[in-house]
Formats: structure tokens, sequence, C-alpha cells
């Protein structure tokens, strides 16, 4: 099936209620294997959607859930107007798999869905690091994974 990069919907209306709070949630990526038979995209609304589909990665080392995104920053600019998220790269250590994308989700909210992510292509590692490159900020966050502008 597909993966299509994308901020959940369900996700910004949980945002706005208060369900998120990306800096003191526990907020998790999990990989999504090369060649998934579920669909991915702004529709994804829980983690659950990929496990039920049984589309989570697998292999040597990696551990279902995947892994905790420990380095989350949230900044507001007066001057852009606007709030983002910055997310650093994420190292998956040691492990043997492949993956297509990754979903980030907030496990301290019954596992509801932040965002997915499509490579672009299969990405790999065979007994060593797979690294998921997050998108720097830029200025004022515009390249930022997660930002809320006030135009």
């Amino acid at each position: 099936m597909a993966i299509t990069t994308s901020i959940c919907n369900s996700f910004l209306g949980e945002l706005l209620s208060g369900t998120h709070n990306l800096g003191s949630h526990t907020i998790k990526m999990a990989l999504i294997k090369a060649s998934p038979s579920g669909t991915y995209n702004d529709e994804t609304t829980n983690y659950s959607d990929v496990t039920g589909n049984s589309d989570e990665a697998s292999g040597s080392n990696y551990s279902a859930g995947g892994n905790n995104l420990d380095s989350i920053t949230i900044t507001t600019s007066n001057a852009g107007n606007r709030a983002f998220v910055d997310i650093a790269d994420e190292v998956f250590s040691n492990v043997t798999t492949s993956a297509d994308g990754c979903i980030i989700y907030n496990s301290s909210a019954s596992n509801k869905a932040i965002a997915v992510f499509n490579f672009g292509s299969t990405i790999s590692a065979t007994s060593g690091d797979l690294t998921v490159s997050m998108p720097a900020t830029g200025t004022n966050g515009d390249t930022a994974v997660i930002r809320i502008a006030n135009s």
C-alpha cells in the first residue's frame, strides 16, 4: 500500500483539546516495514493502525513500539508569530531491519498518532545503526515537523 508524509488530522483536534503535551508525555517513533499492507497518511489515528496491519518493522534488536524520542524542543517565536517543535534525529542502535517509513505517536495518550513519514525509499541496517533524520527547524520554525503559525 502507501505511506504519505502527513501530520495526522486526529492529532490536530487532540492538540487543541489538550490530549497531547509534547513537552512531558512519552513520544515514540516506530518503524513501518518495507512494502506495508496498510495505508498511512493524515487519516492515521493510532499506533494500533500499524500493528493491526502487521506493518511494524521487525528484526534483531528492534523492539516493537519503537524508540522514545528523547530530544523534543518546543520553541515560541514572537518574530515569526509561531510555535514549533524540533525533534532530534532518532537512532535505532545495532539493528537488522528495513523500513519504508515511521509513525510518531504519544504512548502517554493511548498511543494516539501524531504524524507519519515516508522515507522515499527503503532504508536498512544490518547489525548497525539505522538513523531517521528529522528536518532542521529553519528560521522561525519554517521547516519544523510540527509548527503552528499566526499569519
